[in-house]
């Protein structure tokens, strides 16, 4: 036998197994990953999957059946309180498990350990905002009362009962792709989930890049540039109501005309990693006065990124005290928004500035101690010690002050600018146990009930609708507010000592709310919730346009039926067009238009201002108002070194409208004085050259220029796995908000009739596994803008034909 060709076979065979299960950079073992056994193989479902099983498990303390409908949405009945949690804890590990821990994982600041140190400055940012500090807090409140340590106890005793089956062949695909297992769940993780969530929300400021142009403009000139409260506001609460007087009056310090508002500053000060400014939502309830049946209905569509797998997992649980429907969050307990057999509830973002930055003073370069109240204070300092795969681990000290932890200093500077020491005040820091409202609000059976439940939560602060079947509507912006002295916290402030401290919080009786209204209706769309005769300093990044679109529409609505909800919803009309392009055509001055420039005005002359996804005028406004927005702003901000501070559309629009001298359309850089109708005409002749590039790529429909694509997580790392060019409509200010990757992330609409009526849809499927045939499969629904109707199943359903896989729970 000729030994030669066997001995070369055998060392490739044993060089080829080495490459294989050798991790290259971003690149997984290949061997382990194609590995028919274990490897990708093995999480391709079969399209008839039986999801059946007849489980005993540890930690339960009775049985619980689970029946599954056609869209592998889970009802589940529990016999025994508290079972209900752990099975939601195995069905969201069983079904959406990698995205549960790779959130928490970010939210931690341990991407690191993942991917290596291209996730390094994400990962700081993340320990030094004091992610981990928040969630340990929460996590001490939840352990604190007995009821959240028992349910959360329970949906982490879940969560690992399923983790505990897993086998390599069985670990989600993303497992495998970036070479990691899971660790054991626990409470702290759902605590991080939840504060992930609060970043989320109550994470986006613009104090840095504020702070930065004082340094080219006034205090007085920053006001017009970034105004609180735009002429058009249809507030939450409707404008002119009279509020009570204030219950508390903080005090501005002698010092702030000099040390904090007229103080200039030095260099572009910006955060890092910010969340999208664009996370809101829409909610509303009408009366029954105002709908055909009687009853109230009640909408809410959250606006989110959008992603796979889906943030939301749809489920109904059922206990001998709760009936509860809705969406809830793969990492957390219960029913986050929809409706039990009593009342129905939802949410959006108040957009309420809660988080501050002050300026420290340190000793020296330890950063061991710093200066407030006239004595050197010990800072408590904490070494973070970042996991970075394929390297050592990254040291990282951060010090604690009165005010929270420095985020930025010499070893983690804002952009590069040096001795610069800021410490974060955020409302997260504080002690609360916002899973007590969900316990509460997933049980409640009337609006006393409701207005207690929303009282345990703080941050981040909400607009809380509320319908319920014995004809009840309101709506409450609930948080722990802080009660601010005029412009406090809208720069960096001075952390010398305490003078610059919240002074107090706005009592939770004097948040804005409103209960049956005389209209009919309430409603919100991230709006501001008050006009100024609210006797409290109230910044934050409020919308304006979607709030006045709903209000109109269901002002002028009566006879209203689920179906004008599902309408509404998905309604295309863009009130800031309508509102913009009169003004726009106004001052165009077509004698000076070439053939290209004149055939796109008169594709905008044409427009119904509905930003439909075959329409071309949506994409022509929009970049013929950017262009407008360079124009009038550019030639005041080259001088400044700001490169991501600007004065929002709105603010543009209503100085305009208000002046058409407006002090800011000439152009400081030019000796010819310029009018509003020499901007507006040169605005549209330089957008022109981009509208004429997109026409060529074919990408002036409305849908083509948007394309609207639901991401996987990992992003552009896994396209295959994403769901990209959906042909819809909708857009920035409008009510059906969706745009490239950011919309509805879950549409329901809830009539409150004796056999409650629902619908909804969200733009991902059940299950996380790409591939399963549940992983997308409602995306094509959510796109034209359908729905399913909500099976709000009962015991006495469980043979019903809408049952096709049953899962058994019982104790050992």
């Amino acid at each position: 036998m000729n030994r030669v060709p066997l001995i070369i076979a055998v060392t490739l065979t044993v060089a080829f197994t080495f490459v294989l299960n050798k991790q290259w950079g971003g690149v997984p073992a290949l061997g382990k990953f194609l590995s028919p056994q274990h490897g990708l193989w093995q999480n391709a479902e079969p399209i008839d999957q039986d999801f059946s099983a007849d489980l005993k498990l540890n930690g339960l303390l009775g049985k619980t059946e689970v029946y599954f409908d056609e869209r592998l949405v889970p009802h589940i009945f529990a016999s025994v309180e508290g079972d209900e949690y752990f099975v939601q804890g195995y069905l969201h590990a069983k079904f959406r498990l990698w995205q549960m821990e790779f959130q928490t994982h970010a939210a931690a600041g341990r991407i690191s350990e993942i991917v290596g140190d291209k996730g390094l400055e994400f990962d700081r940012t993340k320990r030094r905002l004091g992610m981990v500090y928040a969630a340990e807090i929460l996590l001490k409140e939840f352990e604190a009362n007995t009821i959240t340590k028992t349910f959360m106890d329970k949906y982490t005793e879940g969560v690992n009962a399923y983790i505990n089956t897993l086998t390599q062949a069985q670990l989600p695909v993303e497992y495998k792709l970036l070479n990691y297992k899971p660790e054991k769940w626990s409470n702290l993780k759902s605590a991080l989930f939840i504060k992930q969530m609060t970043e989320t929300l109550a994470g986006f400021v613009d104090d840095l890049p504020m702070t930065s142009a004082k340094g080219f403009f006034s205090d007085e000139q920053l006001k017009i540039l970034f105004p609180q409260t735009p002429d058009s506001l249809q507030a939450i609460v409707p404008n002119g109501t009279i509020f009570p007087a204030a219950a508390v009056h903080p005090i501005a310090p002698a010092s702030a005309d000099s040390l904090y508002l007229n103080k200039k500053s030095v260099g572009e000060l910006v955060d890092k990693n910010l969340p999208n400014p664009e996370n809101g939502s829409n909610n509303w309830a009408v009366a029954g006065s105002k709908t055909k049946s009687g009853a109230p209905i009640l909408a809410n569509d959250p606006h989110l990124d959008l992603s796979l797998p889906s943030i939301w997992y749809e489920m109904q649980m059922t206990t001998p005290t709760m009936n509860a429907y809705g969406v809830s969050f793969p990492g957390t307990p219960g029913i986050i928004i929809g409706f039990n057999d009593s009342i129905a509830f939802g949410f959006t973002n108040s957009q309420r500035d809660v988080r501050d930055y002050y300026e420290i003073t340190f000793k020296d370069d330890s950063r061991k101690q710093y200066w407030f109240n006239n004595e050197w204070k010990n800072a408590e300092q904490k070494v973070e010690t970042v996991l970075v795969k394929g390297k050592e681990p990254f040291l990282d000290t951060v010090s604690y002050t009165v005010f929270g932890p420095v985020m930025y200093d010499n070893s983690f500077p804002s952009n590069q600018v040096k001795d610069k020491n800021l410490a974060v005040r955020w409302a997260a820091h504080d002690v609360s146990n916002e899973l007590l409202m969900w316990y509460y609000l997933d049980r409640a059976k009337n609006y006393e009930d409701y207005k207690a439940a929303i009282q345990y939560f703080s941050c981040p602060a909400q607009n809380m609708i509320f319908a319920s079947k014995k004809g009840d509507i309101a709506i409450w912006q609930q948080g722990r507010l802080p009660a601010l002295w005029d412009r406090q916290g809208v720069y960096v402030m001075p952390g010398v000592d305490s003078s610059y401290m919240w002074q107090g919080y706005i009592p939770s009786e004097e948040n804005p709310h409103s209960v049956n209204p005389e209209r009919g209706f309430v409603s919100s769309a991230n709006q501001r919730p008050v006009d100024n005769l609210y006797p409290y300093f109230i910044p934050g990044g409020y919308d304006l346009y979607r709030g006045i679109t709903i209000n109109k529409k269901l002002a002028a609505m009566s006879a209203i039926t689920p179906d004008d909800m599902m309408k509404l919803h998905n309604e295309n009309h863009n009130e800031f067009a309508a509102t913009a392009v009169p003004l726009l055509l106004k001052y165009t001055d077509e004698s000076q238009l070439q053939t290209s420039e004149k055939a796109f005005l008169e594709i905008i002359k044409g427009w119904n201002f509905k930003n439909d996804f075959n329409e071309k005028a949506p994409t022509i406004f929009k970049i013929w108002y950017d262009s407008l927005e360079v124009v009038v702003w550019e030639d005041e901000f080259a001088k400044t070194d700001l490169k991501k501070l600007r004065p929002s559309e709105r603010t543009l629009l209503e100085s305009l409208l208000r002046d058409s001298n407006f002090v800011f359309i000439n152009n400081i850089s030019t000796d010819k004085m310029e009018s509003l109708r020499d901007v507006v005409t040169e605005a549209l002749q330089k957008a022109t050259v981009e509208l004429g590039q997109l026409e060529k790529e074919n990408k002036l429909v409305w849908s083509n220029y948007q394309n609207t694509t639901v991401y996987h997580l990992l992003k552009n790392a896994v396209l295959p796995f994403a769901k990209t060019g959906l042909m819809v409509g909708g857009g920035q200010h409008v009510v059906n908000a969706t745009q490239h990757s950011h919309g509805p992330s879950w549409r329901m609409v809830v009539h409150m009739t004796n056999e409650i009526e629902a619908y909804g849809v969200y733009p991902g499927g059940q299950s996380g596994n790409p591939g399963s045939k549940f992983y997308d499969s409602f995306i094509a629904e959510w796109a034209a803008g359908k729905y399913y109707s909500l099976w709000f199943m009962h015991q006495q359903d469980r043979n019903d034909k809408r049952v096709k896989w049953k899962m058994s729970f019982d104790k050992i």
